[in-house]
């Protein structure tokens, strides 16, 4: 698989089969992300893989905060402007839209939208769950180098005939993230990954991107 289909093929899978993933697959891909830039190579990232026992543990706490109506943790960061413009603000309801337009679920039925959001903590039965944190210290940058090393890690996976999709929704629980992994405290837990093979019977939207005029500006004339 070139550069190219790597990049144009990934997307955030929100349905997996239980086939495992090969450790040697994952140590693989985690050695060969290690090359992902930042600034003055400081490499702010750490990351955890949970599978088998651990991965189940952690989905089984969930599942019960879930069920049992809990409230998500204190957020550590900010995941949205509190107040978003236009063309964000279009553009995360075309997600939305397509999202559980794909699944049948209106609009207006937002128990049924909760629903399928559960299943982001579930890992969408994904069998492997990479965890990316981050030292609080950093700033702004640091986490753009996150962004980066993310980015590499989904493309090489890719590469592997594997499927991912990265998730924020899992640092509104990383309280019970904590309580598996035990990181330090200095650590900020920015998302969770869900990775393995794709069911591709599982109804899934594709979601589009914008058209290039509207992100990108040449200026190459005089």
């Amino acid at each position: 698989m070139d550069v190219y289909e790597a990049v144009t093929s990934r997307r955030a899978v929100r349905g997996f089969t239980d086939q495992p993933v090969p450790r040697e697959v994952l140590e693989r891909v985690l050695s060969a992300a290690a090359w992902a830039p930042s600034g003055s190579n400081i490499q702010p990232w750490r990351a955890y893989v949970l599978t088998g026992a651990p991965l189940a543990e952690l989905k089984k706490r969930a599942g019960e905060r879930l069920a049992a109506g809990d409230t998500w943790d204190e957020p550590e960061y900010e995941m949205y402007p509190p107040s978003m413009k236009s063309p964000y603000r279009e553009r995360r309801s075309a997600f939305g839209e397509q999202r559980y337009g794909a699944l049948g679920i209106p609009r207006e039925d937002i128990a049924a939208r909760q629903r399928a959001s559960s299943a982001n903590w579930d890992c969408f039965g994904a069998p492997a769950a990479l965890f990316c944190y981050i030292d609080r210290t950093q700033g702004r940058p640091q986490w753009s180098d996150v962004g980066m090393y993310l980015q590499t890690v989904m493309l090489l996976l890719r590469a592997e005939g594997l499927h991912s999709c990265p998730q924020m929704a899992w640092a509104k629980f990383h309280k019970t993230v904590a309580e598996v992994l035990s990181p330090p405290e200095e650590l900020v837990l920015f998302c969770g990954m869900s990775i393995g093979f794709e069911d591709v019977t599982a109804r899934d939207a594709r979601i589009g991107r914008a058209p290039l005029d509207e992100t990108v500006t040449f200026a190459d004339g005089l």
